[in-house]
């Protein structure tokens, strides 16, 4: 006889890790020139807060209400096409399509393009903790070095 599963105990192998980068994976932001791959960012941002519940009319009214000046959805429409030649989108509404969006990925699109990454804060003092953590073992293997060398001369 099968033994069934119980229904509220996690299955400790299914857990992945949260990711540490935030960005796009580089399916969404593809190859080409960088007026394309905004496109494609600025696209997906949209996708993802339509699948949330968030209309491209509400995303406008939010850019507008963020940057104190008119949002259309054809704006909207306009930037993430990558058929229309003139789709560049301001930084200051590429900043306030991230707010309205609530998406994190478009500022770690930008970092990307620095060899950056953009993290949660939760994870700052993680990060420096490991680059101490780095340095004092450096400084620890050197002291040693000196020791043995000092005790070599004796």
């Amino acid at each position: 006889m099968a033994r069934r599963r119980d229904p509220y105990t996690k299955d400790l192998f299914a857990w992945e890790p949260e990711p540490v980068r935030i960005a796009y994976a580089d399916e969404v932001t593809g190859r080409g020139n960088m007026d394309s791959q905004i496109s494609r960012v600025i696209g997906q941002a949209l996708r993802d807060a339509k699948d949330n519940g968030v209309s491209r009319m509400e995303i406008a009214g939010r850019m507008a209400s963020y940057l104190n000046r008119p949002i259309t959805d054809d704006a909207l429409n306009k930037w993430a096409s990558e058929a229309t030649d003139d789709r560049r989108i301001p930084l200051d509404a590429f900043i306030a399509l991230a707010h309205a969006t609530d998406s994190h990925e478009l500022v770690g699109f930008v970092a990307g393009l620095f060899d950056l990454a953009v993290v949660p804060d939760r994870f700052v003092e993680l990060i420096e903790m490991h680059q101490l953590e780095e340095h004092k073992r450096e400084v620890d293997a050197r002291i040693a070095a000196l020791q043995a060398k000092s005790r070599g001369r004796g």
